[in-house]
């Protein structure tokens, strides 16, 4: 028992000491699973939208502000629709929101652009 207590005195704390650090820097663990991942790494490269998308986002009255922030940063991948090991690009299927999707987005994630090929409103 007393081999426990002076485990939880230096283990408590340092745990503490650790999330604080991890915290300031703004480090997160969510960044692991696919659906984060595709999304991190999407969103770190340059937007190219095809014809079809424009004219679905001038149809449905919505912004590339609108697209990159709210659809593809709050989306859920649907990966049994999308391609992942296609090379050189793999293609995804979004859906915005997760819960009852309003909008289905595909694009093409390539090495230096994404480039989005449809944008469908599915309400």
């Amino acid at each position: 028992m007393k081999k426990l207590k002076f485990y939880a005195i230096g283990f408590i704390p340092g745990l503490l000491i650790v999330f604080f650090i991890l915290n300031k820097k703004g480090a997160s663990c969510s960044g692991y699973l696919p659906n984060s991942r595709v999304i991190a790494e999407s969103l770190s490269k340059e937007f190219k939208y095809s014809e079809e998308a424009k004219q679905a986002m001038i149809t449905y009255k919505i912004d590339e502000k609108f697209v990159k922030d709210s659809i593809v940063t709050q989306g859920k991948v649907d990966f049994d629709r999308s391609h992942a090991q296609k090379k050189p690009c793999p293609d995804y299927l979004l859906l915005y929101p997760e819960k009852n999707p309003a909008y289905e987005i595909s694009f093409e994630k390539c090495e230096e652009t994404v480039t989005v090929n449809s944008l469908k409103k599915l309400k």
